[in-house]
């Protein structure tokens, strides 16, 4: 670059002050510290000079390599490539990693753009963003991942949670070794509503864990995933969740004979908004009916246009035994293809035999005396302790699935796929006792659970669904839409604060229902996606230090395909690059030679 106006400008002016100061100097009489001032004198001026126009020096380095800071590096990592590479080897850094002594850069493109010839990426910390990986081209990715910390290594809860259904939260959690000596256990504590509500203690410190809370409210949450050891907080994550009202359920109660179980059961579904309706034998083909939440109609008989009304049918085997063939008939018929579910309220004897999947259902009676003794029985999500008495069980084979269990693992309440339906087989014949002990959490869990595993299909018209994880501020989430036409109307998406946001969609090539689109939230918290006239949905946007490790772990998977041989050699050497010394060097010259001028002046 040829010399500019500035160039020649001061140095003319750091010749004249080192003539300046030197004419000074020797017209001084005092002749003392004669030579020292001299040499400050020249020190000044040159200090000056080279502090604007710095020397340049040969140093290694690669031009066809470079090297990309990303969250969490290690400075070590950075040293050891520098010496390997050379000093003048690039550095660039990313908007998340803080510091002014490197270059920032908004993607890959940038780094390709003023690097043509790039052949080999090294990036030091967490890594790539999955989106940015595409970017790359022809240029090979070295990963340097930083050092394993403490903190959750994988985790996964449902978004979505039905009220009354139980949050579960299964992961993994990965400590550091122990000191010699220090054999504390890690606790995992799920954190709702302002207090622990659910804990498990990990022996060795680190391990899989299994959580489980039952909402007490609809609305958006965001509860916390805590480690503790020895009473030190380790780790501390948000698990943002949903609780969507409980679906209002048409159900049809069908009772050979008067009881305790079908009217308390009738009351807990109508004091619940479920429509209801009981019908109860009272003697030889004389019936009586009862209708909650809905009006009154005929269900004397099981009809295809009854069973249309109804999302469940709940019955005893008396009631079983005394349908006719074709009643039996409709109601198989209705369970294969989609129709009400079935769920059956049997005894210790077996089932009617026009009872529909009757083989798969095989009742073991249990001894009279330990019938009539309450025991333990469990599900996932059971609010503490429950007990109830059990006069059967049921033979285990491999088309039941076991929805409640004893304490020794034996069903007592199955279910098995019938053609596009459900049936169930409970042999717990006395519920109602819970509520009678004013047990209600456990009664309502009970049935819920039961319920849920019957219920017909809600018809969906639209769905939303995120299929990024772990979405982040400053990253592209993409929204898929599950719809039977494309949207006539632009959706919209909000955070927090922000102005709604059209997105523009695209209809999937893969399948015509789907229709994807991408959106870059600039703030962590939940977001809401709407469409005119189809259900809204809402999605949680993890803050940029919320659930490092499973984002580590998923960009170092991501990244495999673009890994290249860190210790193989590029297409071609590293070369000699003109690098300037640092400035601050000759600075401190200047401040040298100026400041022993100014103290000398003083002795």
């Amino acid at each position: 670059m040829p010399p500019t106006f500035l160039y020649y400008a001061l140095l003319t002016l750091c010749v004249l002050l080192v003539v300046g100061l030197t004419w000074s100097a020797l017209r001084r009489p005092n002749r003392q510290r004669l030579v020292l001032r001299l040499l400050a004198g020249v020190l000044a001026g040159a200090g000056l000079w080279l502090t604007a126009f710095p020397p340049s020096r040969s140093v290694p380095g690669s031009p066809y390599e470079t090297i990309l800071l990303t969250e969490n590096f290690q400075p070590d990592t950075v040293r050891a490539l520098l010496r390997r590479l050379g000093p003048a080897t690039r550095l660039w850094r990313t908007h998340a990693v803080a510091g002014a002594d490197t270059v920032t850069v908004a993607n890959i493109l940038q780094i390709r753009e003023q690097q043509p010839s790039l052949r080999r990426l090294h990036v030091v910390g967490q890594g790539l963003p999955v989106a940015d990986l595409t970017m790359l081209g022809p240029v090979r990715l070295v990963q340097h991942a930083p050092a394993t910390q403490a903190g959750f290594r994988t985790a996964n809860w449902a978004s979505r949670v039905e009220l009354g259904q139980p949050l579960e939260v299964a992961g993994y959690f990965d400590n550091l070794p122990s000191k010699a000596g220090d054999n504390a256990p890690t606790w995992i504590h799920l954190r709702a509503v302002g207090a622990p509500r659910d804990s498990v203690r990990l022996t060795s410190g680190r391990g899989a864990f299994r959580l489980s809370y039952v909402p007490k409210a609809a609305g958006l949450a965001v509860y916390e995933l805590i480690a503790r050891r020895g009473g030190q907080i380790l780790a501390t994550e948000p698990v943002p969740v949903e609780i969507v009202p409980t679906r209002a359920l048409r159900v049809l109660l069908l009772a050979s004979t008067p009881s305790f179980e079908f009217k308390f059961l009738k009351n807990q579904l109508g004091t619940r908004q479920h429509a209801v309706a009981l019908r109860v034998g009272i003697s030889r083909g004389l019936t009586q009916t009862e209708f909650l939440n809905q009006s009154t109609h005929d269900i004397s008989r099981l009809t295809p246009a009854l069973l249309a009304r109804y999302d469940a049918v709940i019955a005893d085997v008396g009631t079983l035994a005394t349908l006719s063939g074709g009643e039996v008939q409709q109601l198989t018929s209705a369970l294969r293809t989609g129709g009400p579910g079935l769920i059956v309220l049997a005894d210790a004897a077996p089932l009617p035999r026009l009872t529909p999947a009757r083989a798969a259902f095989s009742i073991v009676p249990v001894a009279t005396a330990a019938s009539a003794k309450p025991q333990p029985v469990v599900w996932p999500g059971a609010p503490g302790r429950t007990t109830a008495t059990v006069p059967a069980t049921l033979r285990p084979s491999a088309r039941l699935r076991p929805i409640i269990t004893t304490g020794q693992g034996q069903a007592v309440v199955a279910s098995q796929r019938l053609g596009a339906g459900t049936m169930v087989v409970s042999v717990l014949p006395e519920t109602f006792r819970w509520a009678l002990q004013n047990d209600s959490l456990t009664y309502n869990a009970y049935w819920s659970r039961l319920l849920t595993a019957v219920a017909r299909p809600e018809p969906v018209t639209a769905a939303w669904r995120v299929t990024t994880a772990w979405p982040r501020p400053n990253t592209p989430v993409e929204l898929q839409l599950t719809a039977a036409s494309f949207p006539a109307t632009a959706p919209t998406v909000q955070g927090a604060a922000a102005q709604p946001i059209r997105l523009a969609m695209r209809q999937d090539t893969r399948l015509s229902e789907w229709n994807t689109s991408q959106f870059w939230p600039d703030s962590a918290g939940w977001h809401r996606v709407t469409l005119a006239e189809k259900a809204a949905h809402s999605f949680y946007v993890f803050g940029g230090q919320n659930w490092l490790g499973p984002e580590t772990e998923l960009r170092q998977q991501a990244a495999q395909a673009w890994i290249a041989d860190a210790s193989a050699s590029v297409a071609a050497s590293p070369i000699l690059t003109r690098q300037a010394w640092p400035a601050v060097w000759f600075f401190g010259l200047f401040l040298l030679g100026a400041g022993f001028l100014w103290l000398e002046e003083k002795l």
